[in-house]
């Protein structure tokens, strides 16, 4: 039920007057940020308002019958030009956090370390309001926790005065979400100090656990530019060994849903993969290759099949399974991963690439082969045995097979 009736007590029928607020030109909605659409969102559908006079307190947040729009812990004040001369005077009340809500929902915002130091840094991530949902509480009001009053005639809980006060805060939260802690309870300075107090406290300081009220009353004055840069930085903690091996994947929770183009299998070879990836990293290995084009990474994880199988023998099934993904022939995918064990990515590239060196570059190899070797760009042939120059300046050894060429050996700064 509304209050505070002044004139008569039926609804007003004449048209308002024009008011004095800001007007909102067109129709643009409400709530251009994540905040602002949030709180109307919350006001439409979770309030529990009456929804029959939400689009005229639209109406009149758009064309400017609200003005004085003041926003404090629990609280919204307003006039709101009606049609009579007189303004009416509007509040809506929203219930503010106990001091025992607000501790838990500082302890909670304290706990996210991403999310403090951006409100510390004066930004209200929407990831917020998840933290304080875990407390229990929202930020955002729900059923019962909107109360509006409005000294006109009209018995709509709101009326169309309210609803109109209701909007506008949307707007105050598009220019600044802490609106929404300050109607909870605490302003930004106070927030600002439970949570520096919270880091101060975790940090061992001499500062005992903040409780929610010894941080009311005393600003958090900061730290002296000359006091901070005067101290005497403590030892850097030692960076943990890394483990003797790669760690294990864990075992999957459930597996892929059936015609998955990837099955657990093979999601545990790729765990596994990237596990001991990550691992050589901690432990300083440089052949990691993580900027590996597609067909470089598939050629190591075929040629660390074969090494991990134990021999190529053993490796059979893992590699047709392989090529099989990768939709290769076994035999190319084979070849490969040879070339990638010879010589890493430029082993690779000497098998899928001919190229032309300069004039001269071949003969070490041709002498290498004797005088029936033939030579066609990077490559020194004669019969069964094969040399190929690499962009490195290696020589690298080929074996004819049934097939095709297959790769013979490491590479060697001298051919032989």
């Amino acid at each position: 039920m509304n209050g505070g009736w002044d004139g008569d007590w039926w609804p007003q029928t004449k048209p308002c007057r024009p008011g004095t607020g800001s007007k909102r030109p067109g129709r643009k909605a409400f709530g251009a940020t994540w905040w602002g659409a949030a709180w109307v969102d919350a006001i439409e559908h979770r309030a529990s308002l009456d929804p029959n006079r939400l689009p005229r307190g639209r109406s009149y947040a758009r064309t400017g019958q609200v003005s004085e729009l003041e926003i404090g812990p629990g609280d919204v004040r307003c006039l709101v030009q009606g049609s009579r001369a007189k303004p009416y005077q509007v509040r809506v009340r929203v219930r503010a956090f106990t001091e025992d809500e607000w501790a838990r929902v500082l302890d909670a915002l304290a706990a996210q370390a991403g999310h403090t130091a951006a409100l510390l840094d004066g930004e209200l991530l929407p990831e917020v309001a998840g933290d304080v949902r875990q407390t229990g509480l929202d930020l955002l009001p729900g059923a019962g926790e909107v109360q509006p009053r409005c000294s006109c005639p009209d018995w709509a809980d709101p009326c169309k005065h309210a609803a109109a006060a209701c909007y506008l805060v949307a707007d105050e939260l598009d220019r600044d979400p802490f609106v929404l802690l300050a109607l909870r309870g605490r302003d930004r300075t106070e927030v600002m100090a439970g949570l520096r107090a919270r880091r101060r406290a975790a940090a061992g300081g001499d500062a005992a656990t903040p409780s929610a009220s010894d941080h009311d009353d005393v600003p958090d004055l900061g730290v002296v530019a000359r006091e901070a840069w005067a101290r005497v930085p403590a030892e850097l903690p030692r960076i943990p060994a890394p483990p003797t091996s790669p760690g294990r994947p864990t075992v999957l929770g459930v597996d892929p849903p059936p015609g998955s183009p990837v099955g657990a299998e093979a999601l545990r070879a790729l765990a596994a993969d990237a596990a001991a990836r990550a691992w050589a990293l901690a432990v300083g290995e440089r052949s990691t290759v993580l900027d590996a084009t597609s067909e470089e990474d598939l050629a190591r994880r075929a040629a660390s099949l074969i090494d991990g199988a134990g021999g190529l023998g053993a490796a059979g099934a893992p590699l047709r399974d392989l090529a099989r993904r990768a939709d290769l022939p076994g035999r190319d995918l084979l070849r490969h991963a040879l070339a990638w064990r010879q010589g890493g990515a430029e082993g690779l590239a000497v098998l899928v690439e001919a190229w032309d060196p300069p004039t001269g570059a071949m003969a070490p190899g041709k002498a290498a082969l004797g005088p029936a070797a033939v030579s066609r760009r990077n490559r020194v042939s004669v019969a069964d045995r094969q040399l190929r120059l690499g962009r490195d300046g290696r020589w690298y050894p080929y074996r004819k097979q049934r097939n095709g060429w297959d790769p013979d050996g490491p590479p060697a700064g001298v051919p032989s």
